[in-house]
């Protein structure tokens, strides 16, 4: 029923903010600019090595659902559930923490370039696949793969923009990441502007029908 439930918020959510930052208290600026803006799905990545601090922050809004991401292995995966994280993202498959995920029933999104990485993960138990980088595909390449493998569930991260976010979702993504398209202007400490780029993200997916 967890994982169900996380799921259910992922998709109900549509999009996912991956925020970064150089410390916690950046990256909770950050992550309150998304929320005001309308964003319900924050990813921390442990590229911040701060990143479980910014989870625990959240991990009681029961408004919205917290992730952690750039995950490579069983213990961060473990760090970062213990601090609240109800998904778990990453830049690659890894079996050791699909295997973790699946055991304390968290979503696993492994970034996978090809279709036999795909369905290695789906092999593994896998909610959904993170076709990453982005940018190095169309969004037709999600309604190519859907083809032969109708059952995989695709969440794009890079590439991703306000002119092409529908036809992400038109062939086929059932959700979006999203880093700095949103968050890029934090870094400068303006953060209405990203309370601004959320609003119009957020305002491009919910014309959108899944």
């Amino acid at each position: 029923m967890k994982k169900m439930r996380a799921f259910e918020q992922l998709l109900d959510a549509k999009l996912t903010v991956v925020i970064r930052g150089s410390s916690s208290e950046e990256a909770v600026k950050t992550a309150e600019a998304c929320l005001e803006g309308g964003i319900r799905s924050l990813e921390f990545t442990f590229t911040n090595p701060e990143a479980d601090k910014a989870i625990k922050h959240f991990a009681d809004n029961k408004n919205i659902i917290v992730g952690a991401g750039s995950v490579i292995d069983s213990e961060t995966a473990k760090l970062a559930v213990h601090a609240g994280a109800l998904f778990i993202v990453g830049p690659h498959f890894s079996m050791e923490v699909a295997k973790f995920c699946n055991r304390y029933q968290v979503p696993y999104l492994p970034g996978c370039m090809t279709v036999k990485e795909i369905l290695d993960a789906l092999e593994m138990g896998v909610s959904i696949i993170k076709l990453f980088p982005g940018e190095m595909f169309s969004p037709s390449f999600i309604k190519a793969v859907k083809g032969p493998v109708p059952q995989v569930d695709v969440m794009p991260t890079g590439g991703v923009t306000l002119s092409n976010v529908k036809d992400w979702f038109e062939n086929g993504a059932i959700h979006v990441g999203v880093g700095g398209g949103i968050t890029k202007d934090a870094v400068n400490g303006n953060y209405e502007a990203v309370v601004v780029k959320a609003r119009e993200f957020m305002q491009a997916v919910s014309e959108v029908s899944i």
